[in-house]
């Protein structure tokens, strides 16, 4: 399988994680169960933009990339796919702690709905 096409995947699965975590909870609204899988993801995805922490999918993609003859990046999966198309000027400390913040609260809505829903 050539390296190229892994990178990719790896890229899609990026994604995919960084979606599951901001909209998950949405889920768990239908099943239940997923919420032992969302949890840990969305604390994840809080770590990793809170403490400014590398996601170990970049490394994995670069380093895939390079084997595949292509140019790796220096940032991150954020700074190099999404911040481009939402926010062209850069990604700062502050629009971390907000991206931070946006799914913290986004998620707090989700599990307290569920939790109201459940206990009724």
């Amino acid at each position: 399988m050539s390296y190229r096409l892994l990178a990719d995947g790896v890229v899609l699965v990026h994604g995919l994680f960084i979606l599951f975590v901001l909209a998950g909870g949405l889920l768990v609204l239908r099943w239940r169960r997923l919420a032992w899988l969302h949890l840990p993801a969305v604390a994840w995805g809080m770590l990793v933009e809170l403490m400014h922490w590398r996601c170990p999918l970049t490394p994995l993609e670069n380093r895939l990339r390079l084997a595949a003859g292509e140019a790796g990046y220096p940032g991150g999966f954020v700074e190099q796919y999404l911040i481009p198309l939402i926010y062209p000027a850069g990604l700062t400390v502050q629009i971390q702690l907000w991206l931070g913040l946006v799914v913290v609260l986004v998620n707090a809505a989700v599990y307290l709905f569920v939790l109201r829903r459940w206990r009724a």
